[in-house]
């Protein structure tokens, strides 16, 4: 799934490949994980991430 699909497709997508007895809060809880999966593809793209390096320190300093 790439971040220039349509937004549309994807939901209708996902709704249609979820369980016929699916709860609204399964909906939306997948719909939500798309969404954010969606927020990072589209960080990677424009460069906006974090090396590895970075995150193993930024990590280290909630424990200390």
């Amino acid at each position: 799934m790439t971040v220039n699909t349509n937004v549309k497709y994807q939901v209708l997508k996902a709704v249609e490949e979820m369980p016929q007895n699916v709860t609204f809060e399964e909906v939306m809880e997948e719909l939500y994980f798309l969404y954010k999966v969606n927020q990072g593809l589209q960080q990677v793209n424009t460069g906006n991430i974090v090396s590895h390096q970075e995150a193993k320190k930024q990590i280290k300093t909630w424990y200390e």
